[in-house]
Parts: C-alpha cells; structure tokens; sequence
C-alpha cells in the first residue's frame, strides 16, 4: 500500500480530546472538522491547500474514539465532522437526544476480519473467539460480514442493527465478545478472529485487501459522511469542503493511497 504518513511531523493535525475551536471560528473563514485519524484526517489534509487557495482556513482536530466527534459538533464546538456512517448517526441521535445530519457522502471503508492466529476462515476451531465493535451500527454490521462470510446465520440476515440476540445458527459455536471499536486491533493477538472498521485497521498498519480474511463488498451501504448541525449544508464553508471532498482529484488521491482499502463513494 501507498499510504503516506501524513500523520507524521509535517502536518499540524491537532490530537485534540474535549477541547473546542475557540475564537477561530469568529472571523468567518475557519473551518472546524473533527475526524478520526486514518483516512479521514489524511483525506481533509489533502484538501486542505484547496479551501486555503478559496479562502477558507480548515482546522483538522483528530479523535480517537467515535462519541466526542459527535459531540463536539451538538455542542457548537466544532463546525462539523467526518467519521461515521448514517447508521452509526442515526443510532447517535435516537440514544443522545441529538439532530446531526448527514451533509455528503464522501467514501467506504469495507469492514474486514483479521486474525493472527489463522490463515483462512476454515482454520477457524470450534469456540473460536471473535471480537466485533460493541457500538450499535457498527456492531450490526460486522454481524452482517459473519453471515456473509458463512460463520453465523440471523433472525433478519438484512436488519443492519441486529445483535448477537439475532443469532440463530452459530455452526462453530462461536464465542462473541463486544469491545469498542478503538480497542480491536489491541486485542487482535488475543481472539482467534477481529472485525475491524478500516480506519482502525490501518491505523494499526493492517491492509484490508492483504490481511483481512473476509471483508465487506464495494457494494456496501455503510458510506462515510461528513455530518453536521441542521443547516450547516447551507453555510459557504462547508459547500467548499464538499466539493473539494468530492472533486476528481480527490477520487484519484483516495483510489492512488489506499490501493483499493478505501472506495470513493462518489
């Protein structure tokens, strides 16, 4: 894989846990993004001599986990952010009591299963160990992979926010645990089998198109959006961002860096 390390000391990515935009938000021509860090922190430092050249300054503020982006942004703190997928959002706003709103769509991460302990999904013993993101959306969906990939079968095998409750055939007896989604690849010498979220695999240094044992379609629904407050899709700033996100050249940067491990989905 190509992936550059965009995170390194040439960028002024900010680590940033609770703290907000301040006073650069004041002068009009500051744009605040919460991400996560791998691809989406890289994919915004792509554009961001673009929105410069147009007069708009983008403050890129990583996160490393998939609640304060969120709630940075209901909290006025952030202008908006780009992480999650529209299941994992609409499932935010039913439990927080939240109005966010999907603004673009910008690209996929196919979710993938990874294993340090075994080559292919039929090595897999009978009461393997298999993590999955504990997070609602998120947990549906590598539920879904399973059953794609033959390992379990559900109640509803299209109901993106089934639980482990939904299981109705589980062949190898399979032993789920829930974990959040940051501490997977941590855990991934210790269980016979992960389902990762992209971002996290390849912050770990795993390629889904080499290492994953099964992973999720071009064809998947679970696109990455930037999301914001309800109207922020009419505010200037964040029109630029969208385009600058969904340009051609921006395509051809995600397809160049990440070798087929992020799909544009525009």
């Amino acid at each position: 894989m190509k992936r550059r390390s965009f995170l390194g000391a040439g960028l002024a990515l900010t680590l940033a846990a609770c703290s907000g935009s301040g006073d650069d938000q004041t002068d009009g021509t500051t744009l605040s993004v919460a991400a996560t860090a791998v691809p989406h922190a890289e994919i915004l430092e792509h554009v961001k001599p673009v929105l410069a050249r147009e007069g708009v300054n983008l403050e890129v503020r990583v996160f490393n986990d998939y609640v304060q982006p969120n709630v940075q942004v209901a909290e006025g703190r952030m202008d908006v952010n780009y992480f999650q997928t529209k299941p994992y959002l609409d499932d935010f706003n039913r439990n927080r009591g939240t109005q966010l709103q999907t603004i673009a769509g910008v690209h996929v991460e196919p979710l993938g299963g990874y294993s340090r302990k075994h080559r292919t999904l039929n090595d897999l013993p009978q009461g393997a160990t298999v993590a999955i993101p504990s997070e609602a959306s998120n947990n549906g969906r590598a539920l879904l992979v399973m059953q794609k990939a033959g390992l379990i079968r559900l109640r509803d095998p299209a109901n993106p926010l089934a639980s482990v409750r939904d299981i109705v055939a589980n062949p190898k007896n399979l032993q789920i645990r829930e974990l959040e989604a940051a501490t997977l690849p941590r855990v991934l010498g210790e269980v016979d089998l992960a389902l990762i979220n992209t971002n996290y695999a390849l912050d770990a240094g795993l390629s889904p198109v080499r290492d994953a044992l099964m992973i999720e379609g071009a064809d998947s629904p679970y696109v990455n959006y930037v999301v914001g407050q309800p109207g922020a899709a009419d505010d200037e700033r964040v029109q630029k961002l969208m385009a600058a996100l969904r340009s051609p050249e921006t395509r051809a940067f995600i397809e160049r860096t990440y070798s087929g491990a992020v799909l544009p989905a525009f």
